[in-house]
């Protein structure tokens, strides 16, 4: 278990606060981490979201990694509140429920999570709406594919972006056929491995690993076969410009400073919250070469008409 804090003692000690904020004493804000920091994926995203808000709102700044467990998440509170801090983030739905629990016994602390179901004025829980990023990138798959089949490698069924990328897929081709399968954890490297070979000896030539924990080690698979993936959660064409057809982006670290900001300026209602591609906190990553251009503007096209509209193509479609 790992206890970092982060300030920024030379604005301190010269000023009483870092950029953004007034002179006096900064205010404080934690964040519970449910795996470690260097997952190149959504731990580190949340990570750099905390940061920002120490560079740019001058918030001194608590984290904990690899907190998942109920004893572990509430002593780090109890902790956290010793400590004056007044905003905590808890980086999963895996905080949300116990942050509920909680909450009326530290009425000072504004508690965010994502995911959950909450409610009470000093309880948020953040919602990221997957589900178009995964149409646009099913859409993708479905132009891109030559064997008419793709896989899904996904964490949970919970997860919206899964239904979308399917129901992207045989919008863009009718033809398609779609295996998902479900890792039931974030993390689980070996099973995800395995559910890539079978699919990959089933023919399929695009897939999208949706596990935050796993992605990387598929995308790694994908492109020792010479075959395509769809990145997930951070732009992860850095990992292969001609294996990572683009990614579906969540910029939390976006979010936590929008959050933060609003908390400072006492605007941070409780509640559940929820964000988009019109928000600026979600996006597809950057295309690959490999695909095509007219099929880059078809994407771009679409994302452009949901923004403005609402709207996803099948939906406008119909009408």
């Amino acid at each position: 278990m790992k206890y970092w804090i982060i300030y920024c003692l030379s604005v301190i000690l010269m000023a009483g606060g870092c950029a953004g904020t007034s002179v006096g004493a900064p205010e404080k804000a934690a964040l519970l981490l449910p795996h470690p920091i260097d997952d190149q994926g959504w731990n580190s995203k949340g990570y750099q979201g905390i940061l920002n808000t120490q560079a740019n709102l001058g918030m001194e700044i608590f984290v904990r990694e690899d907190i998942n467990r109920r004893e572990d998440i509430l002593s780090a509170i109890d902790e956290f509140a010793e400590d004056d801090v007044r905003l905590i983030f808890g980086h999963s739905i895996t905080y949300a429920d116990l942050f509920m629990e909680v909450k009326d016994d530290y009425p000072s602390v504004h508690f965010v999570s994502f995911n959950g179901e909450v409610e009470g004025e000093n309880i948020t829980s953040l919602h990221f709406e997957g589900y178009a990023m995964g149409y646009f990138a099913g859409m993708l798959a479905g132009e891109m594919t030559e064997t008419n089949k793709l896989g899904v490698i996904a964490a949970f069924p919970f997860q919206p972006e899964i239904q979308g990328f399917e129901e992207g897929a045989r919008f863009q081709n009718p033809d398609v056929e779609v295996d998902t399968q479900y890792m039931e954890s974030w993390i689980d490297e070996g099973k995800a491995i395995k559910a890539f070979n079978d699919m990959e000896k089933a023919g399929t030539d695009v897939f999208y690993p949706a596990g935050d924990g796993f992605h990387i080690a598929v995308i790694e698979e994908v492109k020792n076969a010479g075959l395509y993936a769809i990145g997930y959660v951070s732009d992860q064409i850095d990992l292969g410009e001609t294996t990572v057809l683009t990614s579906t982006v969540q910029h939390v670290d976006r979010l936590y400073e929008f959050v933060a900001g609003k908390y400072l300026n006492g605007e941070l209602d409780g509640g559940n919250k929820y964000f988009d591609f019109d928000d600026g906190v979600i996006s597809l990553g950057q295309f690959s070469p490999e695909v095509p251009e007219q099929a880059v503007l078809m994407i771009e096209d679409a994302v452009e008409s949901y923004i403005d509209t609402g709207l996803l193509p099948h939906e406008i479609n119909s009408q």
